[in-house]
């Protein structure tokens, strides 16, 4: 009996510290929301808690370069993951695109045209709001499927974009609001939900920057090819019109980009297949790069350039 009693103690002191474990770990991935971002180049401006019939809501930043007016003729780039861009004090990993000192150089050196970032907050539910939704339907007689699909956010997500943050910026900026003005970009998950929303919304988006794109799938919950496969064979037949848009992607060796080579070839080569040139469809390999806003951040000039180029 007093062996149980022991045992059960354990097991309750067990749970404890992982509770408090996970909880400091959570704490920490999401800052405090009073550690708001700052910027060395341009302006910030913050939109906290916007609020959606889509999605939770989340906050919202805009980077307006040096020098903008209202209502100046810029294009407008939508990037997930907005906690991550602009300072690396308030981020959990302490890293940085360093979107406000890439884009500020491009722009005065004229290398790329006028822009402003739209950055949008990820939340706890990052997984289920960067998934591309359409693509699980080519896997649903596959069994056992662990992953609730009920629970995919992806389409919500594009949603809420389209339909309650570009008309508010297009409104509040009035920057150009065209297809050839409208990109949208991401690294990993980001990079997928990036490529998925120029797919369904060929219209809105005239191109898309998908950097470190988590083309495996993993962790995602389906075993072995399926999810990965299954993404692909959407992409084949739901990409825009051959040469139509913009697509910038990249990859890079260490990390978890090394296991994304083999399905990186394989959607290169479909998308070549269809007719897309140099032009308008890149994909480049950064030797010795990992998975991070580090490497991220040391490349950024490249889809900068390649979308909004003069």
């Amino acid at each position: 009996m007093e062996k149980k009693r022991k045992s059960r103690n354990f097991v309750w002191i067990i749970d404890l510290l992982m509770l408090l474990f996970v909880g400091v770990i959570v704490c920490f991935m999401w800052p405090s929301r009073d550690r708001i971002p700052t910027v060395s180049h341009g302006t910030l401006e913050m939109f906290p808690e916007f609020k959606s019939q889509f999605i939770q809501k989340r906050d919202v930043a805009v980077w307006l370069p040096e020098g903008y007016h209202m209502g100046d003729s810029c294009d407008v780039l939508y990037m997930h993951d907005g906690q991550m861009l602009f300072d690396a004090t308030v981020t959990w990993n302490h890293q940085e695109w360093r979107v406000d000192e890439v884009m500020d150089s491009l722009i005065k050196a004229g290398s790329i045209r006028p822009c402003i970032v739209v950055a949008i907050w990820n939340t706890r539910d990052r997984l289920n709001e960067y998934s591309p939704d359409k693509s699980w339907e080519y896997i649903a007689q596959i069994e056992p499927m662990r992953a609730d699909v009920s629970k995919l956010r992806g389409d919500a997500y594009l949603q809420f974009i389209i339909h309650e943050l570009k008309p508010f910026i297009d409104d509040r900026y009035k920057p150009l609001t065209s297809r050839e003005h409208t990109f949208i970009m991401g690294s990993s998950m980001g990079g997928l939900i990036s490529l998925y929303a120029l797919c369904e919304y060929p219209q809105v988006f005239g191109g898309a920057a998908c950097l470190s794109t988590h083309l495996s799938m993993a962790h995602l919950g389906v075993d072995g090819e399926a999810l990965p496969s299954a993404f692909l064979y959407y992409v084949d037949q739901h990409l825009p019109v051959a040469n139509s848009s913009l697509i910038y992607m990249d990859r890079g060796t260490k990390d978890f980009d090394a296991e994304y080579g083999p399905y990186q070839v394989r959607l290169d080569d479909a998308i070549r297949t269809k007719g897309w040139d140099e032009q308008h469809y890149v994909s480049l390999v950064f030797e010795g790069e990992g998975h991070n806003e580090t490497c991220w951040s040391k490349r950024l000039n490249q889809p900068l350039q390649f979308l909004l180029r003069k």
